[in-house]
């Protein structure tokens, strides 16, 4: 089984090793000029996730047997002693899971793990990849030639399954860990298994070529012992299958130094696109900030110097090591690489629960993770996180790398959605906090976290202070306790208590009055407020006679005979009923709710795009020829968010008069060399198809993504006087469906002439298709069928 990859750690920081090059100087040594980068794609202006479909479990089906991954001794039940994961999965949505070893639940039930070898997994998982704007899987392949070889082939077509059915993409990412035959056996593997893949309208494709990544080359590890010659020959192989081939490469490629072997760069020069490594080099902000400052801004002007696609990784942080900060250092993460410009976003991971970087739902406290036996669930430092949590944060940072949401430092995803509180008891424990200022170790969710020795202190010798606590639903709020460490000095703060149902507009529900805490009386004060409605509690703190600052160690909030305002049931029946290329139009039925509905928040991800009082919206200002995917929530008089209604997907219209073709899929009835079907939409006019010599009828086509309003084609031929003229007998064909196919312009000779650009414009009257393709029977300038573009017009 292959050794993990990510647990390899460099021992320097960043800035360290780059003390003599300067941004300017790497630059300056750059010869080659700028080119443009990829225009979008399935993965140049997206989201890519790895996804790691390598869990398995005794009863599953699936070649390999047992519990594949779940433990060391795959033939025993995982359990605290034998374990390779660090995190655990939330298990509500799966509809099959398998008992383990492990102590039941904090809340008694079973702990139960999922199989990636059942597809309703599979399916589950692409299917939160739609609802959180996941473009495309990276689909993680080891060195299939050993006993592992046959359950990723499965799990291969599983993916498939579901990127077809959720609208999704999903491309091969080898990784050469201990694949010491990997020059050879690549290939064969390509060309025997994988490739089929690629004639699915899933599979993604960048510039209309089918994408490959190969991860690992050039590590220094002994793992990956290759050295460059091999390794440049393997993907120079790659490209000449047509490929848009991506280098998963160390985190110090450029200088050769630290986790990368020296001497590789022209090797990394050979990749369309490069995606260093990034898990374990950060633990914190900082540590992030400084890599952007001393490798990536660098990197990204090595790749815009070359014409090199930068599809930089971007990580949640690691669960287990504490690294999360409550999303704040996944946001930064994304924040970072899309200031720089990248290309696109490449998150690691999905699914990858052994090393708890994963993106996927997790468990949320430890309620709901296994008792005792030591795994962290999402509210680790005290800040209650739903367990989609990072899905969410991964659908507002794709939104803002697609220019949807502003650039902005400032994390705009909560941490939990529509999720009440208990009806009794303290409303605050482990709800979202957040406070006007904190110091060094002392978070505003110490004062949720139960563990009164913990507490939140604000920045010294600056007052008035806040701090807040989200229920998550609004209440009858009328009593407050709060609390500081038993063992300290008597001590009295000033504190006003305000109360909110929106987060953003508050009143006084008690005055400005002293809050004695004395440890006679275990340093506890409780006060009767005035019963108000209130969702956010905020605590305002002009002074403190013991130290400089705002101090809490427990705040509770009661509510009267433990009364709560239901939130509205979730909106249900959501449908498109219209799209143009820059907005999608929304309708819906009604939410009910026992105060009545006050309106809707449409949302993509977790962020919220538009508001309306009524059961229809548009949203505005989207990306031409994308696809999105919405949900609605109600919120009620009180503050309250329901449930989001069933997710629906759209894909705007194609700007007027825009290439419907370029960059899209492409397909083929045969091509010579490296001449494949994706040259006529890749946008260089000297790249083209060539189908088989001798063997006509020929056709390629392309497919629009969908079904669209087409009148006009230009085909084109590489412009080059050497191209002499020549006359194709050819043919237009459209089709819906990809296998039903109607005239839309007669077979007949059709002159190329180099004198005239090498270009014909066939306009014939509009239909609906998804499909086009051009079928060629003759060729009086080669035996065979040649086309450069295939150009797709409205009109």
């Amino acid at each position: 089984m292959a050794v993990s990859r990510r647990r390899f750690v460099t021992s320097v920081l960043a800035g360290s090793a780059l003390a003599t090059a300067s941004t300017t100087e790497l630059l300056s040594s750059m010869s080659s000029p700028a080119q443009a980068a990829s225009p979008p794609g399935d993965v140049v202006g997206k989201v890519t996730v790895g996804y790691q479909g390598w869990f398995s479990a005794p009863g599953d089906g699936a070649p390999i047997g047992g519990w594949w991954h779940w433990g060391r001794d795959r033939f025993q039940p995982p359990s605290p002693a034998n374990t390779t994961i660090v995190s655990w999965p939330d298990m509500r949505e799966y509809t099959r899971t398998y008992p383990t070893a492990y102590p039941n639940l904090g809340n008694g039930q079973p702990a139960t793990l999922f199989s990636s070898y059942d597809q309703q997994t599979v399916d589950t998982h692409f299917r939160w990849m739609q609802e959180n704007g996941c473009d495309t899987a990276a689909l993680q392949r080891f060195n299939p030639m050993g006993d592992e070889g046959p359950t990723r082939d499965a799990m291969t077509q599983k993916v498939r399954s579901a990127a077809e059915r959720y609208n999704r993409k999903f491309y091969i990412m080898y990784d050469v860990t201990d694949w010491l035959t990997v020059q050879s056996e690549i290939k064969t593997d390509w060309t025997t298994k994988m490739a089929a893949h690629t004639a699915s309208s899933a599979y993604a494709r960048q510039n209309g070529k089918p994408v490959v990544c190969i991860w690992g080359f050039g590590f220094s590890e002994p793992s990956r012992p290759f050295t460059p010659g091999p390794c440049l020959e393997v993907i120079n192989w790659f490209k000449a299958q047509g490929c848009y081939v991506i280098g998963g490469v160390p985190t110090w490629w450029r200088q050769g130094i630290e986790d990368s072997r020296p001497g590789f760069l022209d090797v990394y020069h050979a990749f369309h696109a490069i995606s260093p490594w990034m898990v374990y080099r950060a633990r914190t902000v900082e540590e992030l900030d400084s890599y952007y400052n001393n490798v990536n801004v660098g990197d990204m002007a090595d790749c815009a110097a070359r014409g090199i696609d930068y599809l930089p990784c971007v990580m949640p942080g690691d669960l287990a090591g504490g690294h999360r900060k409550h999303g704040d250092f996944y946001w930064r993460h994304i924040y970072n690489m899309v200031r720089l410009g990248s290309q696109g976003l490449y998150v690691s991971m999905f699914d990858e629960y052994n090393e708890g970087n994963q993106i996927a739902k997790t468990s949320e406290t430890q309620a709901t993770t296994p008792a005792g036996a030591s795994i962290r669930a999402l509210d680790e430092d005290g800040v209650a996180c739903s367990s989609d949590y990072y899905l969410r944060i991964t659908a507002d940072g794709g939104r803002m790398l697609k220019g949807q949401l502003a650039l902005t430092a400032v994390r705009p995803t909560p941490p939990t959605l529509g999720t009440p509180p208990p009806a009794s008891g303290n409303l605050a424990a482990g709800r979202p906090t957040s406070a006007s200022s904190q110091g060094s170790g002392f978070p505003s969710g110490n004062a949720v976290d139960s563990n009164v020795g913990s507490y939140w202190e604000s920045a010294n010798g600056a007052f008035p202070q806040w701090w807040q606590v989200d229920l998550g639903a609004s209440h009858q709020v009328n009593k407050l306790v709060l609390r500081l460490p038993a063992s300290w000095g008597a001590r009295t703060q000033t504190i006003t208590v305000l109360g909110s149902v929106d987060g953003g507009s508050f009143a006084t529900i008690a005055g400005a009055s002293a809050f004695t805490f004395d440890p006679a009386t275990g340093n506890t004060v409780t006060r009767t407020l005035t019963t108000t409605t209130a969702r956010h509690i905020r605590l305002s703190i002009a002074g403190n006679t013991g130290w400089p600052a705002g101090q809490l160690a427990q705040v509770e909030v009661y509510a009267a005979s433990g009364t709560t305002d239901n939130p509205p049931t979730a909106p249900s029946g959501l449908t498109v009923t219209g799209r143009t290329a820059s907005s999608v139009s929304l309708a819906w039925t009604a939410s009910t709710d026992d105060n009545g509905v006050t309106g809707y928040q449409v949302r993509q991800g977790g962020t919220v795009v538009s508001t309306v009082t009524g059961t229809t919206a548009t949203v505005s200002g989207l990306s031409a020829s994308t696809s999105y995917t919405f949900t609605v929530t109600a919120r009620d008089a009180a503050g309250n968010t329901s449930a989001a209604s069933n997710a629906v997907t759209a894909t705007t219209d194609a700007p007027a008069n825009a290439d419907l073709a370029r960059g899209r899929s492409t397909s083929e009835s045969s091509h010579v060399q490296s001449y494949g079907s994706g040259n006529v939409v890749d946008g260089d006019a000297n790249s083209y198809w060539e189908s088989a010599n001798n063997a006509f009828p020929q056709w390629v086509q392309v497919d629009l993504g969908a079904t669209r309003t087409v009148g006009r084609v230009v085909l084109k031929l590489p412009p080059s006087s050497a191209w002499a003229t020549r006359t194709q007998t050819l043919a237009v064909q459209g089709s819906t469906d990809g296998s039903s196919f109607g005239t839309l312009v007669g077979s007949a000779a059709r002159t190329f002439d180099p004198s005239m650009g090498n270009q014909v414009s066939l306009s014939f009257t509009a239909a609906q298709s998804r499909y086009v393709r051009i079928t060629v029977t003759g060729n009086t300038g080669w035996p065979a069928g040649q086309l450069a573009a295939l150009e797709v017009y409205a009109s």
